[in-house]
């Protein structure tokens, strides 16, 4: 038994979240200089991978969706905790800074993530299968989310600038976590048929893992989803930095975390893709915008409460077409359930042309 439990220890998988929380724990609320901010980096990237592959060993003990489910819900509540953390102590400067992160989370995985899974699948056979009904229904649920949450604060009235007054964010707070709630039934339950692959891939037939590697997993899932989030933050002052000696706006930083928190994502659903099941990619992406969305405006709304100043949720226009064109690229993709290089494409250079415009607003 302890040389079972000295090989666990010692496997990259196991080590590697671990050495990343001592980092963090170690490098919590001090400014690093540059030698130990990269190797804080280096910690981070491997809680990433680990992460990846712990999620797998989850997901394949229990299934599809639930296994897409947990990882994209894991990362994002740890991703809430980032931001109430970096907002709490960041003053005025960091009012935008969910607005943000969570804009940048609907574009990385609406475009980036989307459209790699599609690339891959399309590259590999021409075209990439999917399930419509299910897809259609995330993606409706990700528009609806993104507009009460992102877009109505631009218009409304009650407060000056792109702002919810104290009633209208209980009301987008609400609204979001009951759409979420919903759309994990209807995935997880009453048509879960419509979120499980068009064509199984391979490693399917393999026989899935005991119950207790699962949950062995489960919980360095959730240390490596610390030590990612963690890590993240400790860097983002020297990424703060950076961005600040640039000249680069302070959007920048948002989308920099949006970006490392949602790499295990990223992994995953390109690793899904490779195993012919462009599906569960798909189901990574889009359920992971939807809980950025769905969970972080409820839990900013209770912030709000005791959080200073103000809290700036509206976009401005250039991120308004932004958001309009991804939706509408989404639906004329989804629609069909099946997708080529050409839709790929489109939504990479939306991709593209969203980080290009955040460095060069």
């Amino acid at each position: 038994m302890p040389a079972r439990i000295l090989d666990r220890l010692t496997d990259w998988t196991v080590a590697g979240p671990l050495i990343a929380v001592v980092a963090l724990a170690l490098s919590w609320g001090r400014k690093l200089p540059l030698p130990l901010v990269l190797l804080v980096a280096v910690c981070l990237a491997a809680a990433v991978l680990a992460a990846v592959h712990h999620a797998e060993v989850v997901a394949h003990r229990v299934g599809e969706p639930f296994g897409s489910l947990v990882l994209a819900i894991a990362v994002t509540v740890i991703e809430v905790a980032l931001i109430v953390t970096l907002m709490a102590g960041g003053g005025a400067k960091t009012s935008s800074l969910a607005r943000d992160t969570v804009f940048a989370a609907v574009m990385i995985t609406c475009n980036g993530i989307l459209g790699l899974s599609l690339l891959v699948g399309a590259w590999r056979h021409r075209v990439a299968v999917f399930n419509a009904e299910g897809t259609g229904g995330a993606l409706a649920t990700v528009a609806t989310l993104a507009t009460l949450s992102l877009v109505l604060p631009t218009f409304t009235t009650s407060r000056p600038g792109p702002e919810f007054s104290p009633a209208q964010l209980a009301f987008a707070g609400v609204a979001s976590l009951v759409l979420y709630g919903l759309f994990v039934a209807m995935q997880t339950v009453r048509h879960r048929d419509y979120f499980l692959p068009v064509e199984q891939g391979g490693d399917e037939h393999a026989a899935p893992p005991k119950a207790s590697a699962a949950w062995f997993s489960l919980v360095f899932l959730l240390v490596a989803l610390v030590a990612v989030v963690g890590d993240a933050k400790v860097v983002s002052p020297a990424i703060e930095d950076g961005v600040s000696k640039a000249g680069l706006p302070q959007a920048v930083v948002g989308v920099v975390i949006a970006l490392l928190v949602l790499l295990p994502e990223t992994i995953a659903a390109l690793r899904a893709a490779l195993r012919d099941r462009v599906q569960i990619s798909l189901n990574l992406a889009l359920g992971s915008a939807m809980a950025s969305i769905g969970l972080t405006i409820p839990v900013i709304a209770l912030a709000s409460i005791w959080l200073p100043g103000a809290l700036l949720l509206g976009l401005d226009s250039t991120h308004l077409v932004l958001l309009a064109l991804t939706v509408v690229t989404g639906v004329l993709t989804v629609v069909p359930g099946r997708a080529t290089l050409l839709q790929a494409g489109v939504h990479l250079a939306l991709f593209a042309s969203f980080l290009f415009l955040a460095v060069n607003p």
